[in-house]
Formats: C-alpha cells, structure tokens, sequence
C-alpha cells in the first residue's frame, strides 16, 4: 500500500531516528557545514532541533575542516555525520571526510543522516562498500528510495540502511515572519547540479542561495572559515561552532525571511522546495542534474498540497498562477 505522507508526518517520522540515537544519550556532531549554502544550514538547523527536542547531549561539534581523526571520543558517545546530499564521488572532499572517521572509530556507533547518494566511479563505489561493511555498528540512512536501492544493491553486508526524510522537516511548520508582497520567487541552481535542459537561469530576477546572501554576509562566512583555519592550528581553543550557531542563525533567518516575501517559489535548489513546504507556499521544483529532487519528491512530497514535479523538457517554462 502507497504511504501518503504530510509534513506532519515526515517531521514524526524523524523520530525513527532514536532507534539509534536514543533520548538522552551523548553525541558528537560532525561535518556541520561551515559554508553559505542555505539548503545544508537547514539541514543543520533541523538536526539541532532534533537533539533538543530528544534531550540529546551534544558533546563536541566539528567541521570537516577543524576535524582530526583519531581525535580521542569516548566509546560510548555516538558520533553523528551531517546528512544531505554529498554521499558518493560527486564531492569527494565530504565524503573522503567520512571515511576517514568510520575507519578511526570502529568502537564507536556511527550514525549517517539522511543522505542522497550519487557515484560516477565504479572503483570509488567499491571502496565506500569495504569501509563502510568493516565497521561493526554502522547505521547509514538513505533520503530517498532510490538512493535506498543503491545503498542495499551495492553495499552488500552493510545491514543498517535504512529511509528517512531530510533533517530539515524537523523545522516544520515556520510561520512565514513576513507578509507576501511579490509573485513568484525563481530560485535557480547555478553549480554542478544544475540542469541545464529544463531549468532558465538567465532571467533577470533569478536567485540562487549566493545571490541571497549580501555581500556582508559571505565576507563573514570567509571571516569564520578563516578563524577556524587558524583555530586547528592552534589547537582548538576558541568555540567555532558556537559562534556559526549564531551566526547561521541569522543567514537562515534572512533566508526565510526573502522566501517569505513571495506568494510561490520555482526552485531548482531541493531546499528551496523543502523550505517553501515548510513556509507552505505553493512551489514548483524542477529536477536536478542526476534526478535527486525527483527521487526526494517523488518519496516524500508528492502528496503535499500546492506542490509540483518538473522532470521533463517542456515547451514552455514552468508557470504559478
């Protein structure tokens, strides 16, 4: 029986999640993204939401940056790797960043977050398999069906896969802090994920997650990357992550507060359709380079009210009235 799922029922669903992070128990949080992309601030945001909701202690928080492996961790705190969608080859600085910390913690619980999963390298599937079937208490979840079927076809050995919702519905529902007052907001990828065949983004009123931060805000982001640079070298005195808490904070903030501005979203960006949900706003989203939107959306989203799916080419551009 088809499931129909709404935003009530995903952000629940999450709570399938204390199988293996129970109520209460100690973490270490790794991989937080210490960049500007909106979309993986949420996800964080929601994951943090997440570990409050459930009473989990957050013992450490570290970046793939500041981040040395066999750092001393003790047995029983559960490490928890970011989730979204940079599992595979495509970015291979994250994923290399995971390996690494499987194969120095095999005492440790290791709790992957829902993950997209995407390879073009054969050789590279093969050596995430090894690593990932030699450490005893793995739990690696999927965020979609057809990142599921890859996992459990090609991970062979690997027991702990399992399907849950970006970390992000955790957020649900945010009451929009503005009132509308333009019509439909285009939020349009423009890195290696775009998609060229159905998506325009040379319009003029065209966004994409940079475009929205100012300036100002990226020169901070730059200020924070390099503090936390020097930090590492220093050996860690300063608490990096609590100052991105607050300062993320406010590039979110800014973010829901543009998303707010607008009756609709046409979006390219998989976290410009799940904030639009989480806004309930009426949205569009077009598929990406590799079919990633569509597998989430066709997972989770495709009951949800005032949404729709562009996967194919069609004559004209993808309209809300």
């Amino acid at each position: 029986m088809t499931t129909i799922y709404s935003m009530d029922s995903l952000k629940e669903k999450l709570a399938e999640l204390l199988d293996v992070i129970p109520k209460h128990s100690s973490v270490v949080y790794l991989d937080y993204p210490l960049y500007g992309n909106v979309g993986d601030l949420l996800i964080m945001k929601g994951t943090e939401a997440f570990f409050k909701a459930y009473g989990i202690r957050v013992r450490e928080r570290w970046n793939a940056e500041n981040f040395n492996p066999g750092r001393k961790i003790p047995q029983e705190a559960i490490i928890v790797c970011q989730g979204g969608g940079n599992f595979g080859d495509l970015y291979p600085h994250f994923q290399q960043f995971r390996e690494r910390v499987i194969e120095h913690y095999p005492n440790n619980r290791i709790v992957i977050l829902p993950q997209s999963i995407y390879y073009e390298n054969e050789q590279n599937i093969r050596r995430t398999r090894d690593i990932l079937t030699a450490h005893p208490d793995l739990h690696l979840y999927t965020r979609e069906k057809a990142s599921f079927q890859f996992a459990n076809k090609h991970f062979e050995g690997l027991n702990n896969i399992r399907m849950m919702p970006d970390m992000a519905h955790q957020l649900w529902p945010i009451e929009p802090p503005e009132k509308p007052s333009e019509s439909v907001l285009r939020l349009i990828r423009t890195d290696k994920e775009a998609n060229g065949s159905l998506q325009k983004a040379q319009e003029p009123d065209t966004y994409d997650w940079p475009v929205i931060l100012s300036d100002r805000d990226k020169r901070g982001i730059r200020r924070l990357q390099t503090l936390n640079a020097l930090n590492k070298k220093a050996g860690n005195p300063l608490p990096i992550a609590h100052y991105w808490e607050r300062y993320s904070d406010m590039l979110v903030n800014k973010s829901i507060r543009f998303f707010s501005c607008y009756e609709s979203v046409v979006t390219s960006r998989l976290h410009g359709h799940i904030l639009s949900c989480l806004l309930q706003k009426e949205n569009i989203v077009i598929d990406n380079s590799y079919g990633k939107n569509a597998n989430y959306y066709n997972t989770w989203m495709k009951d949800i009210p005032d949404t729709k799916l562009i996967q194919e080419k069609t004559e004209e551009p993808p309209v809300l009235v």
